[in-house]
């Protein structure tokens, strides 16, 4: 081996696996071989970076391929073996990429770096104000790109020739634009414009946008995965024209701004910051601090902050001189709109004009959600800046066949298995919506064709009524397709993100989240489980309540409230509080079992506690507004008094009436709404833990996870912590704990008996 590393006739062929397309990954090579002495060529192909090298220094040369890789690649793996050329190479070439297929990893979205946020603020007339301005180590990747491998060609970028200019920087291995596929400029690149009525201004397009908002318009602009809605964030009056028209009176709405505003509105702290400042750039929640108008975000004591991204946000901030709702750009229930006919038809109802441009994006991907909490960051929505990013698998999945699950209902996502990768996909929505289905089966298509996915085996929810187990259905065809139970799909998909190994034991599941249908045919939601990838048994769970009206359930916390209530013996409670409501006319239907099932849901359980206190009784007016007001209101109450409420046990029950007797005692002797949120947290915090910290002091369980929806609350999950004590515990971290990361237990499941034969 030392001859054929030292002769140059004789080399090496080294094969680079991992996220090392689009990351100026050949054009680092390139460097390094030239400060090294090696001869040869670089090339992209299906399976990431192909170099086949000859010098004296290849040890070296090696050692720094590894060590010194651009900011944004990732590297899974280098193998060499030795190689004879035909001829003894003169030079180091990049050469052009072979092949067709993806084993590589295709790089996200990244945020405008440093030196390119220079260039559109400084003199060159090329890039000074320009919008599209890019460079090897950040701009737009998988929503530009059509295909694999990732060059120009395969990208919405074919469409624009570069100039003369452009085309010197990207030949340039010194350059830092040398192979950047977006490479623009004002001479050549995307043109942007405004549209107001008939009128088009392409002339100080973001000039007179920023007047626009600054007046209270509001605009669509276009961005890298879809159109924002954007308007003043100060600006009371026209955040209410937007809630009004987008018929969306009371979720938060997503702020972008510069650090110096977002010191100034919100705490933050050194993670909180460096999550900010990933090239990711996601939406980071952050407790509020000067006051912003309150229709931001109404009974939230936080508010969802992002940097900008792209050079447009960058100069469009920079005029406007204040923070900008920048909220998804679409019609309520419907996916982000992508393109301008589009916008300009479903949109023109909300906006008073457009920012757009003609570059097309090939894939709509949301803005990515994620929090710092007490043990790190976590990921809420898992979309831009974080797909097409792979995870690797636990220990003992190195040899399971290809996998496609395709997760739950609401929160939709697909997860494909490839060679002890896993690519969770981006946040696909909720599948009530046909627009929404459509979307999920085009990004099934999509993920397919551009890894090369041809799964042996596929997975999906134990619900068959779930569209996305209907389309699982037809898409195994003859192949095997495995039903897997929702929440241990959720204790799965929290110790994949974990890397607990396959042959790892057993771990105790706490599962908190809305629903889930269990094996018994009714609605799970609020469970104790013990298993690992391959079977599950339910230790413990809340005591059943009766969801009556089936959405409505869920819609209507008041409903929830009734039925804890008369399950605790406080019928009379629920008589005097929702007195405007039908409430004989439920306890009817659900002691006639009409549209009635009984339910374990700790999701549902929250909504009575909030109906109970006074958050939004009559109705939610989106999913989880109940749960995420009594969180805010938790966080303001008084350390000294979020003592535990008690919950009950009987047989494998935790029983609520305990705990509803004292909430109601509580509300009789005037406690305030923020004490009785807090006191609740606690106790379920506590009443969860204690039953799984024993599992492990038995011996039976060797850790405990913590998933399901109610886990994105940060108050529940520091409670439940605290209350482990010194147990092993697992959190999410890079996959949803809510139904957007079940798609990765479903197929952490269907691969794992796979290679056990059941």
């Amino acid at each position: 081996m030392h001859g054929a590393l030292t002769a140059m006739r004789e080399g090496v062929r080294i094969r680079v696996r991992g996220q090392v397309q689009g990351v100026g990954f050949r054009p680092f090579v390139w460097q390094i071989a030239q400060r090294f002495g090696i001869k040869g060529t670089v090339l992209n192909d299906p399976e990431g970076v192909l170099i086949h090298a000859a010098g004296t220094a290849i040890p070296g040369f090696l050692a720094a391929l590894e060590s010194e890789a651009p900011p944004l690649a990732r590297i899974d793996g280098i193998e060499h073996e030795s190689f004879a050329f035909s001829e003894t190479p003169d030079d180091f070439q990049i050469v052009k990429s072979v092949g067709q297929g993806a084993d590589t990893r295709v790089a996200p979205d990244a945020a405008t770096c440093a030196a390119c946020v220079a260039d559109i603020f400084g003199d060159d007339p090329r890039r000074h104000k320009y919008a599209f301005t890019n460079c090897t180590h950040c701009g737009p990747r998988f929503t530009i790109l059509k295909g694999i491998p990732y060059d120009r060609r395969m990208t919405s970028m074919a469409a624009f020739e570069m100039c003369s200019d452009c085309a010197r920087e990207y030949g340039d291995p010194a350059d830092r634009r040398f192979h950047a596929q977006p490479i623009a400029c004002a001479n050549c690149g995307p043109r942007l414009w405004l549209e107001t009525g008939r009128s088009r201004t392409e002339e100080d397009a973001i000039g007179h946008a920023a007047e626009r908002l600054l007046q209270g318009n509001i605009l669509a602009i276009k961005g890298l995965g879809g159109f924002h809605l954007a308007c003043d964030a100060t600006n009371e009056g026209a955040i209410a024209t937007l809630r009004h028209r987008k018929l969306r009176p009371a979720k938060p709405l997503a702020l972008m701004g510069r650090l110096e505003e977002i010191a100034r509105y919100a705490v933050s702290d050194p993670a909180s910051i460096d999550l900010l400042n990933d090239p990711a750039a996601p939406i980071v929640l952050l407790p509020m601090a000067a006051p912003l108008p309150g229709n931001l975000a109404p009974g939230q004591v936080r508010l969802g902050w992002m940097l900008p991204y792209t050079p447009l946000h960058h100069l469009l901030i920079k005029a406007v001189g204040r923070p900008l709702v920048m909220t998804s750009g679409n019609v309520s229930g419907e996916p982000q709109v992508i393109g301008n006919e589009e916008a300009r038809e479903k949109l023109h109802s909300i906006v008073d004009g457009f920012l757009l441009h003609d570059r097309d994006i090939e894939r709509r991907l949301d803005d990515s959600v994620e929090q710092v909490t007490r043990h790190g960051s976590m990921t809420l929505r898992r979309a831009r800046g974080r797909v097409p990013t792979t995870l690797p698998l636990p220990e003992g999945f190195e040899a399971v066949p290809q996998t496609t699950a395709f997760g739950g209902h609401l929160k939709s996502a697909i997860c494909l298995i490839k060679n002890g990768q896993a690519l969770l996909s981006h946040h696909l929505g909720d599948l009530d919506e046909a627009l929404t289905f459509d979307e999920f089966c085009k990004a099934d298509a999509d993920y397919a064709a551009l890894f090369d996915h041809d799964p042996a085996l596929y997975a999906c929810d134990l619900h068959e009524g779930y569209q996305s187990s209907q389309h699982a259905q037809r898409r195994a065809g003859q192949k095997p397709l495995v039903a897997v139970q929702h929440h241990h799909a959720h204790l799965a998909s929290c110790m994949g993100d974990n890397a607990w190994p396959l042959e790892g034991g057993s771990v105790a599941g706490i599962i908190l989240d809305g629903l889930g249908l269990g094996p018994d045919g009714t609605i799970w939601g609020g469970e104790l489980l013990l298993g690992d990838y391959r079977t599950y048994q339910r230790v413990l769970s809340l005591e059943p309540a009766f969801l009556v009206g089936g959405d409505a359930a869920q819609r209507q916390p008041w409903r929830s409230a009734v039925m804890r209530l008369d399950l605790a013996g406080l019928g009379d409670v629920s008589d005097r509080l929702f007195t405007e409501q039908p409430v004989d006319l439920i306890r009817q239907a659900a002691k006639a079992g009409m549209n009635s099932l009984p339910s374990s849901s700790a999701g549902r359980l929250f909504d009575a506690v909030a109906a109970l206190v006074g958050l939004c009784p009559d109705a939610q007016s989106f999913e989880g507004e109940a749960a995420m007001r009594l969180e805010a209101l938790a966080t303001t109450a008084p350390d000294d008094l979020q003592r535990p409420y008690p919950f009950g046990k009987k047989d494998n029950h935790l029983t609520t009436g305990p705990l509803f007797e004292c909430i109601v005692d509580d509300l009789e002797r005037g406690m305030s709404a923020a004490s009785i949120a807090a006191r609740f947290h606690a106790g379920l915090a506590h009443a969860f833990a204690e039953p799984a910290r024993s599992l492990v002091s038995l011996g039976e369980a060797r850790a405990v996870a913590l998933s399901g929806g109610c886990f994105q609350n940060a108050t529940l999950q520091n409670a439940v912590v605290a209350a482990l004590g010194d147990v092993p515990v697992m959190l999410h971290r890079s996959v949803p704990a809510n139904d957007g990361g079940l798609a990765m237990g479903q197929a952490l499941i269907a691969a794992a008996r796979s290679v056990s034969g059941r």
